[in-house]
């Protein structure tokens, strides 16, 4: 058996003990592949890591940049109280009206907002209306911007908050301290900031999946 299909087959198994989907997350895999959208979701284990997440810190404000179809966004809405929010950005428009419709499926749009246009705009706009602070934020984004998402997120969360990033190990090519390849060089600029701001400790781990070979970075706000 070779080593990816042994992944996949330990996959198979989790997700069936632990992270079993349910209608409206099957079908925004569907609607997403059926729209043309990228198959680049994060698998059911990491959804349903990033809803244990969010409830392990009680999370009742979340910041995602980068939705695509939605499917991340349904498990951290789902952790979220009634009274809770969730904001997502997302640059492609095609991508939002997708997400948005997997999101209404899934009775969450009272919860869940999508706004459209790149992240690196968005987040001023964000920042000027003066938010809570969120509790939690995934970045799953376009990687060449990684470590100014790292630096949006410090100024929009609170000591105790949870900064998780997500695709960090690149296939190994995150070791790589010549490579210039813009995903790359952004990733070590995520890496660098969590490893030397004042205002972070984090760890960053490397995972294997049907995905493949990546991992992701996780970054607690000390102050």
């Amino acid at each position: 058996m070779s080593g990816s299909q042994l992944w996949d087959d330990v996959d198979d198994y989790l997700i069936s003990r632990l992270s079993p989907d349910d209608e409206a997350l099957r079908a925004a895999l569907r609607e997403s592949e059926a729209a043309g959208l990228p198959q680049i979701s994060v698998t059911a284990a990491q959804g349903k890591l990033l809803h244990l997440l969010a409830r392990l810190q009680g999370a009742r404000n979340i910041l995602e940049i980068g939705t695509l179809g939605g499917y991340s966004t349904i498990w951290l809405a789902r952790a979220l109280p009634e009274d809770g929010r969730l904001v997502s950005l997302e640059y492609n428009a095609k991508h939002a009206e997708v997400a948005n419709r997997n999101i209404a499926r899934a009775g969450l749009e009272r919860i869940a907002q999508v706004r459209v246009g790149p992240a690196l705009e968005s987040l001023p706009k964000l920042a000027d209306e003066n938010p809570a602070p969120f509790d939690l934020v995934f970045i799953d984004a376009d990687k060449v911007n990684n470590g100014h998402y790292v630096e949006w997120a410090l100024r929009l969360t609170r000591a105790g908050s949870l900064i998780v990033v997500d695709n960090v190990v690149r296939g190994g090519r995150v070791a790589d301290a010549d490579s210039t390849e813009p995903d790359v060089v952004g990733t070590r600029a995520a890496i660098e900031l969590i490893a030397t701001h004042p205002r972070l400790s984090g760890t960053a781990i490397q995972t294997v999946g049907s995905k493949g070979y990546d991992g992701f970075a996780l970054a607690h706000v000390l102050g």
